[in-house]
């Protein structure tokens, strides 16, 4: 660094000595060490230094700190990124540490230099702190201070800079002359036409943000032809945000201006030959709804909806996908049946067999909701046919995001209904010769059942969910377990003891060792759930009656169910029954089931 720059802290690491030799204060020591590693070798003693920059302000005093450490800071601007980010983020909160509002232009300075940086997020970091101190100035602060700024970073040489401006015309508009907002929204029409498309981007990005701030007849006459231009650019990038910032002009606008002003740019970015912008449309398009009303949405929106939802690049039609539960119930009320069925629905039926999985799994995130909107015998007749495609569906998630919204349904058609219509279909997943797809209905069924509610469940699944523990495949055994666990959490420790654990526990005289083995899971799994009561006087008696089983396997997993519900059986139940059985187990002739009833032993402090 330059030698000014090592004068400089040579000056304040000076001070901080001197104040704490003439006082002899040796806390203040550590203060000139922190000082003096701000210039360190290491980035990381660097950086913790900055991190504490508070602590060494508070030390030199408010004087010091403007005359001597901000000036030090600004002029030694050349750091690693993670440095000058974290300095960016603590100039932010220094405004009392420099003696309050009054003096908060001092800060200024280093911030100016971070906000031209090559680095993007140190640059937006110094921006965030910029417009968060640009409150604290007074407005003759901000014409004197804060503006010649802002005007400065707008004509930098480096597109660097000109993009940083762009951040703050917003903030300091509204509080400055007539004068100087004529001379902001010049520089802000430069920036918007720069040769830089990086600066142009910066420019569409806020556009919608200034225009919030600018006075009605500036956004028609300035803001409305910037919007053309950056709507027409030759970059995507560009052309994308400014459908953005068309959300917040729409919303700023007389309804009559609409059509005229707003819309034949947005007619024109909903057909952009580029993806990304048609995109943007889609993302944003029930914002869009709302900011037109509802007169252009029936005209104009309607039909451009259709096409997003027929898009050719997948990616627009799953952005539009997404929108749809929201787009139908922004329609209109006077007309909205009619024209989801006559011009959605019959897109929407397109998209339930895509060739897409993202598309198909963002419509079944939302389609469960048209249930509410277009009513019963709709529901029924044209939507419940759709629901048993997507519940067949061979991507997981287009299935889960159906089950995860059968609660709009119910709400719709009924319980009676939806178990003839929809449930069929699951229990016939459930059943399906793939384990991977038991696997998956296994995985929503806490879900469902949080859904139909207790009654049905036991009517209708509960017998599923039993015939999992003897799956032949151990995952899917292993899922059921984890499966009951969920359930008796929901439903609670009675429903359990009546329905669940006597047909777990018949499972223990099974024939096949596998499924006695799934009983002693199913009990390590559920004693918690079911509490102490339960756990000692129906589950305990079973694992210690299976010490005796003829599989080695079944014994050693005794002994490990035994360590499992130790803690949640009383002391009494533990020295008098477990620790004779444990201390059997201890000797027995398999090597396994000795070490696994050892260690119970020491885990249950039963020696």
């Amino acid at each position: 660094f330059s030698r000014c720059a090592a004068q400089q802290r040579h000056s304040v690491t000076a001070t901080v000595s001197k104040m704490a030799g003439a006082d002899g204060d040796d806390s203040l020591y550590p203060i000139a060490v922190l000082i003096d590693e701000l210039r360190n070798e290491d980035v990381q003693l660097r950086l913790n230094s900055i991190k504490k920059l508070s602590t060494i302000a508070l030390a030199l005093g408010v004087e010091r700190t403007r005359t001597e450490l901000l000036p030090f800071l600004t002029d030694t601007i050349y750091d690693e990124d993670e440095v000058l980010l974290a300095l960016a983020e603590q100039l932010g909160n220094f405004t009392m540490l420099v003696g309050g509002p009054e003096y908060v232009h001092c800060l200024l300075p280093p911030l100016e230099s971070l906000a031209t940086v090559e680095e993007t997020v140190v640059r937006d970091k110094a921006v965030e702190s910029l417009r968060k101190i640009s409150q604290e100035h007074s407005p003759v602060d901000l014409e004197v201070h804060f503006e010649p700024l802002v005007k400065r970073l707008a004509s930098g040489d480096w597109f660097t800079s000109r993009t940083s401006a762009c951040g703050l015309f917003s903030v300091c508009y509204p509080r400055v002359s007539s004068t100087v907002k004529a001379e902001i929204r010049q520089h802000f029409r430069t920036l918007c036409s720069d040769d830089t498309p990086m600066v142009r981007r910066a420019a569409a990005s806020k556009l919608g943000e200034f225009a919030k701030v600018l006075e009605l007849d500036y956004v028609k006459s300035d803001i409305i032809s910037l919007f053309t231009a950056l709507a027409s650019d030759e970059q995507d990038s560009v052309r994308l945000l400014a459908v953005e910032a068309c959300v917040s002009i729409a919303t700023l606008l007389p309804q009559e201006d609409l059509e005229t002003l707003v819309m034949p740019t947005l007619r024109q970015a909903a057909e952009d030959k580029s993806w990304r912008v048609r995109y943007m449309v889609a993302d944003k398009f029930s914002e869009l709804q709302k900011a037109v009303g509802p007169e252009i949405t029936k005209n104009d929106l309607v039909p451009a909806f259709q096409n997003l939802l027929k898009d050719c690049e997948a990616e627009v039609r799953a952005a539009a996908a997404n929108k749809v539960k929201e787009f139908c119930e922004n329609l209109p009320e006077d007309n909205r049946e009619q024209i989801i069925m006559t011009h959605i629905l019959p897109c929407v039926k397109e998209l339930v067999s895509d060739t897409n999985q993202h598309v198909k799994s963002a419509l079944a995130s939302v389609i469960m909701g048209l249930s509410t909107i277009l009513g019963k015998d709709n529901t029924i007749e044209h939507l419940l046919p759709l629901f048993l495609a997507q519940l067949k569906d061979e991507c997981p998630e287009v299935r889960l995001n159906i089950i995860s919204n059968l609660d709009c349904v119910n709400e719709v058609i009924g319980i009676r209904q939806l178990s003839q219509s929809l449930l069929p279909a699951i229990v016939e997943l459930a059943e399906d010769a793939k384990w991977r797809v038991r696997l998956a209905i296994i995985e929503y069924m806490p879900l469902l059942a949080g859904q139909l509610g207790v009654e049905f469940f036991d009517e209708k699944l509960n017998t599923l969910c039993m015939a999992w523990l003897i799956d032949h495949v151990y995952a899917i055994r292993e899922a059921a377990t984890c499966n009951l666990m969920k359930l008796v959490e929901k439903f609670g420790a009675e429903w359990a003891q009546n329905t669940i654990v006597p047909k777990v526990l018949g499972m223990a005289n099974d024939p096949n060792y596998l499924h006695r083995m799934t009983t002693l899971f199913c009990i390590n799994a559920l004693s918690e759930a079911c509490g102490q009561e339960i756990t000692t006087k129906q589950m305990l008696p079973v694992v210690l009656k299976m010490s005796n089983d003829q599989v080695a396997n079944v014994r050693f997993n005794v002994a490990k169910s035994l360590q499992k519900i130790g803690p949640v059986l009383d002391s009494n139940a533990l020295q008098t029954e477990v620790k004779p059985v444990l201390e059997k187990l201890a000797t027995d002739t398999d090597m396994d089931v000795k070490y696994f009833a050892q260690e119970a032993i020491s885990v249950l402090a039963l020696a």
